[in-house]
C-alpha cells in the first residue's frame, strides 16, 4: 500500500531508532512534474515523471550523516537507518550539529492563508502543448523573428513533510505553473536571441503565452545589430529582469555558513551600512501565492518576516541552527534542505525598497551609459566582493537608448557598487524577489 510522505517520515525514524541512532530527522518529497516543449509548430517533447524521494539524518552526538533514496519499502528504509548510523560513527565530530529544541518549533501555522496549491486540477499534456505552440506563434508573428529555438510549458505539484525526534511534524503541497520562449532574430552571424517567460504557483495568475511569445520576440529584434561598446567608466543601468542579481550577492554575503567560514566580504559589516540610506532590504515567507513561501523551515522552527538591510544598516545574517551555534546567535528561521544533505542557511521572499523614478527617468538621468539586459557568465571574489560579469544591453547616449550592445563586461567591486545603487519603481511585486532597476554610476565597462 502506498504511504503518504508524512508515514514514510516517520517509518524512518522508527528505523532509526531501531538502528541505534540518538536522534534523527527526515524528510519526504512526493512530487509530479510534466513539461512540453513544442518547435516549428510541432510537439518535439514531452516528459512526466512522478516519485517519491526521502532522506534521513542520523546525529551520534556531535556526529551527523545523511542517507537518501527514492524506494520507499520497508527493507530500504531499514538499510537507510543502518546506513546512516555506522556512517554517523565514522564522521568527524562538529559541536555545532544537532536538532532544535523542542520549545522552539513551530507550532501552529495556516497553510490556507499561504495558498501555496492551486486546487485546480493537473493540466493535461495537451492544454501544455497548446500554451508552448501559442507562445511560439506569437514570437514567430513579430516581424524580424527568424525563428523560435524553444518554447515550452510546464506543471508541477509536490508534497512535502518533514518530521524529526524532537517531535517536530509538518508538511506541506506546493504547485507551479510557466510558460516560456527563446526567439531568434537575423540569420547567420548576425542571429541575436532573447527570451521572456513567466512562472507563478496559481495557474490563474499566469500571463497569457501570447504575451510571452510576443515579448521574447519584440525583444529579440531590438538586439538585432548589437555592438560592442566604448571602453571606459561609465553609470549602469540593471533592468528589472536581472537587477535582483545584486540583491543575489549581497545575500549570499550575508549567509550565516560563509560568514561563520570567515569567506564573505561583508563578514564584518555588522551594523554597517551596506546600502544607501534610503533603502532597506525585507525578508517575508509568508506571501500568498508566491514560490518562496513556507511556514516552517528545513529544521521546524517558524518563518517570520525580518529586515535584513533597515535606512541602508546591515541589521542581521541569515542563519540555520549550525551558523547560528558558530556565531554564537539564534536562528532565523531560515534552514533550507534537499533530501540528501543537511540544513543550511537560505532565504525565502525578499523585496528591495522601490525608488520615486521610473526606468525611463533613470534613463534620462544618466546620460551616457550601458542598459544591462542579460548577463552571462560570473567572477565574484567571496572575500574581497570584487565584481565581473559578461553583459548585453543598450548603449544609451543623452539619456535615450542609441543601439544594441554586446560581448562587453562590467567590473567594480560589489561593497561599493552597492553603496551607490539608485532604485527605479519598476518591480513586478508578485515575484519572491521584487527589485526595481537599478542604476549604479561609475563603473568600469570594457568592450572596443
Amino acid at each position: 500500500m502506498t504511504r503518504t510522505p508524512e508515514e514514510i517520515c516517520h517509518a524512518l525514524l522508527d528505523a532509526a531508532r531501531v538502528a541505534g541512532a540518538e536522534s534523527a530527522d527526515a524528510i519526504a518529497i512526493e512530487g509530479t512534474s510534466l513539461s512540453v516543449e513544442v518547435r516549428a509548430g510541432a510537439l518535439e517533447h514531452a516528459e512526466r515523471s512522478e516519485g517519491t524521494d526521502l532522506g534521513l539524518r542520523v546525529l551520534m552526538g556531535g556526529r551527523q550523516a545523511v542517507v537518501s533514496s527514492s524506494d520507499a519499502r520497508d527493507e530500504t528504509l531499514r538499510a537507510m537507518a543502518e546506513r546512516a548510523v555506522a556512517m554517523a560513527r565514522e564522521a568527524p565530530e562538529d559541536p555545532h550539529a544537532g536538532l532544535a529544541e523542542a520549545t522552539d518549533l513551530a507550532q501552529d501555522w495556516d497553510l490556507a492563508a499561504l495558498e501555496l496549491a492551486d486546487p485546480g486540477p493537473e493540466p493535461e499534456a495537451g492544454a501544455l502543448r497548446d500554451a508552448a505552440l501559442e507562445a511560439e506563434a506569437a514570437a514567430l508573428a513579430v516581424d524580424g523573428v527568424t525563428q523560435v529555438s524553444d518554447a515550452a510549458a510546464t506543471y508541477g505539484r509536490h508534497a512535502v513533510h518533514m518530521a524529526a525526534s524532537n517531535g517536530f511534524s509538518g508538511g506541506y503541497a506546493r504547485t507551479g505553473r510557466s510558460v516560456s520562449c527563446v526567439a531568434i532574430s537575423g540569420e547567420g552571424t548576425g542571429m541575436e536571441r532573447d527570451y521572456d517567460g513567466d512562472s507563478r504557483t496559481w495557474a490563474e495568475d499566469l500571463r497569457s503565452p501570447t504575451e510571452v511569445g510576443r515579448t521574447a520576440g519584440e525583444r529579440a529584434v531590438a538586439m538585432q545589430g548589437a555592438r560592442r561598446p566604448k571602453t571606459g567608466s561609465y553609470p549602469v543601468l540593471f533592468d528589472e529582469r536581472i537587477s535582483s542579481s545584486l540583491v543575489g550577492h549581497l545575500l549570499a554575503a550575508v549567509n550565516g555558513a560563509s560568514v561563520a567560514r570567515g569567506s564573505s566580504w561583508l563578514k564584518d559589516a555588522m551594523g554597517e551600512q551596506v546600502l544607501p540610506a534610503a533603502l532597506s532590504l525585507v525578508e517575508d515567507p509568508h506571501r500568498p501565492r508566491v514560490s518562496g513561501s513556507r511556514p516552517f523551515d528545513a529544521e521546524g522552527l517558524p518563518t517570520r518576516s525580518r529586515t535584513i538591510v533597515e535606512n541602508g544598516v546591515l541589521t542581521g545574517w541569515t542563519l540555520d541552527l549550525s551558523s547560528a551555534r558558530k556565531l554564537g546567535l539564534s536562528s532565523t528561521g531560515n534552514a533550507a534542505r534537499s533530501v540528501s544533505g543537511p540544513p543550511s542557511p537560505s532565504n525565502w521572499n525578499l523585496a528591495l525598497s522601490q525608488g520615486d523614478k521610473s526606468r525611463e527617468e533613470l534613463l534620462r538621468d544618466m546620460g551616457t551609459g550601458l542598459l544591462v539586459t542579460s548577463m552571462i557568465g560570473s567572477t565574484i571574489n567571496p572575500n574581497t566582493g570584487d565584481y565581473s560579469r559578461g553583459a548585453s544591453g543598450f548603449w544609451v547616449e543623452n539619456g535615450e537608448i542609441a543601439y544594441p550592445v554586446n560581448e562587453c563586461t562590467i567590473a567594480g567591486n560589489l561593497r561599493d557598487m552597492l553603496l551607490r545603487m539608485i532604485p527605479a519603481n519598476d518591480a513586478r511585486t508578485y515575484l519572491s524577489r521584487v527589485v526595481p532597476s537599478i542604476l549604479i554610476e561609475g563603473m568600469a565597462l570594457a568592450g572596443n
